[in-house]
């Protein structure tokens, strides 16, 4: 059972209505998460506004593929059902079977990356970072773990508030 209960946007203040209006405008749509963040419009914007400026970000260093399975990844590692289910979901959306995907080299790299950073933060291997920051550069890899501790916070607040998918409903 969720912690908090998610926001009714038709009744919701309206600050919460232009928070909405705009999202949807900028072409995002409405989660769970997001009904839940919509408690508080200032929260909202820190997890989801930036998290989406930080993957517009990522894509200037990676293809949106590997941006995308580099997501999910984070999400499979952390064992957070409503990100693992949504970005399931957009992955099909796009004519990726996610449990049948040939990997490209930048896939593989940022996935091991993705692995890395949610199993061993502080053990994450040099070879690694030199075969990142080759790929990207250190800009990139600066984007690449920003987006990564943004999907992290994601599954964080999803587990800890116990948010529920709206894809298993």
């Amino acid at each position: 059972m969720e912690i908090v209960s998610l926001v009714d946007v038709e009744n919701a203040s309206q600050e919460v209505k232009e928070a909405v209006k705009k999202h949807l405008e900028d072409g995002h749509t409405i989660t769970n998460e997001k009904r839940t963040l919509l408690h508080n419009v200032p929260a909202f914007w820190a997890l989801e506004g930036k998290s989406y400026e930080m993957s517009r970000e990522l894509k200037r260093f990676i293809s949106p593929r590997a941006a995308n399975l580099f997501e999910y990844a984070i999400s499979v590692e952390n064992d957070c059902l409503v990100c693992t289910t949504y970005y399931k979901r957009y992955m099909e959306s796009i004519g990726v079977d996610i449990n049948n995907v040939d990997y490209t080299p930048e896939e593989e790299l940022v996935i091991e990356y993705a692995q890395a950073i949610v199993r061993d933060r502080k053990n994450i291997p040099q070879d690694l970072f030199n075969r990142l920051k080759e790929k990207i550069g250190e800009e990139g890899l600066v984007v690449l773990t920003t987006m990564g501790m943004f999907m992290i916070a994601n599954n964080y607040f999803n587990d800890i508030l116990h948010v529920k998918s709206e894809f298993l409903e």
